[in-house]
């Protein structure tokens, strides 16, 4: 019945996106810091472009074509494609699992990221492995589905390194039994891997309860994990080495006593703009902390708010926050444009 609902209320909310050009807002934008007024201007608003998602996730902006959004609903098993003109659409189905019957709460594709190939690259739960599609037609290639002769679990979330590098994380989240699955893990681990060019699937780490969320530095020298435990809500920062390994992670920001303060979230998906700032997900919305670590401010939803996007010119962040697909002008660029 819930599932039923949420497609009746998503099949509203999708006709009425449709060239539309005012929409309505939501939430609200929190500031913890002056240095945040050079980022988001004073009067930015939390645009709603479409809603009645069952479960919103990984955005991505394709700028070729006159450049268009892609986001996942995960347990939907679709991509869905938004432009001003069009709206919403249907982009992909099936998005992350391919199989018969019904394979889990959250079967679908979740991060997405397009390539130096301009290929979408995603993370599948169903299908438990990271696939590469051709956007001008023909079908998926896998790039990785196992480490060292066992399945993944469920790769969640990845990014795109120029040198054709992709990483990625492999939480349970998509598992028939999430981590309790018996049946069907293979993997004792929840790790952080990179697949090179020519297939090697190498674990980067091994050591984090429930790593999720992904994104490089702009200059590509640091990778920022994201971890999605209520316990030890926080996101790590390592250096990547030459070879595409990395060295030793610090924590980037802790944000696990706000998570007990009673704020909505865990960190999950996350950006990083042409300064170094981390626009990441988590307890209380999404949270622009400084390259130094400081907490700026947050673009608080009202929901659980689950992965982040730069659109457009590279100033438009694009967010999606549980049955939401959101948008906020800023006064900075995303890393990439």
């Amino acid at each position: 019945m819930k599932l039923k609902l949420a497609v009746m209320t998503m099949t509203l909310g999708l006709q009425a996106a449709f060239a539309q050009s005012n929409y309505p807002t939501i939430g609200s934008i929190v500031r913890n810091d002056p240095q945040l007024d050079q980022l988001l201007p004073k009067d930015a608003k939390i645009e709603v472009l479409a809603s009645g998602f069952v479960w919103s996730e990984g955005p991505v902006w394709v700028k070729e074509k006159g450049g268009y959004l892609l986001f996942s609903d995960v347990p939907q098993n679709t991509v869905f494609k938004w432009t001003q003109k069009e709206g919403i659409t249907s982009f992909l189905k099936p998005s992350g699992y391919t199989g018969l019957g019904k394979y889990s709460d959250e079967p679908g594709s979740n991060g997405l990221a397009i390539d130096r190939q301009g290929r979408l690259l995603s993370a599948e739960h169903g299908d438990r492995r990271i696939s590469a599609m051709p956007l001008s037609g023909g079908g998926k290639k896998t790039l990785a589905d196992s480490y060292q002769g066992k399945r993944l679990n469920s790769p969640n979330d990845l990014v795109a390194h120029s040198n054709g590098s992709v990483y990625f994380t492999d939480p349970p989240y998509g598992l028939p039994d999430r981590e309790k699955d018996t049946k069907t893990r293979e993997l004792d681990i929840h790790g952080v891997y990179r697949v090179e060019p020519d297939g090697k699937v190498t674990l980067l780490v091994g050591n984090l309860t429930r790593p999720n969320g992904v994104a490089l530095s702009a200059d590509e020298k640091t990778l920022y994990v994201a971890q999605s435990d209520p316990a030890r809500a926080i996101i790590m920062s390592y250096p990547i080495q030459a070879d595409g390994s990395i060295g030793t992670g610090r924590v980037f920001y802790d944000g696990t006593e706000a998570v007990k303060q009673g704020l909505k979230g865990v960190p999950d998906g996350l950006k990083v703009d042409k300064n170094g700032n981390v626009w990441s997900t988590g307890p209380g919305g999404l949270l622009i902390i400084s390259p130094a670590g400081k907490l700026l401010g947050r673009i608080s939803v009202g929901e659980s708010t689950s992965n982040c996007a730069w659109g457009d010119d590279g100033s438009t962040l694009y967010i999606t926050a549980d049955m939401y697909l959101c948008r906020v002008r800023t006064t900075t660029t995303g890393a990439g444009f």
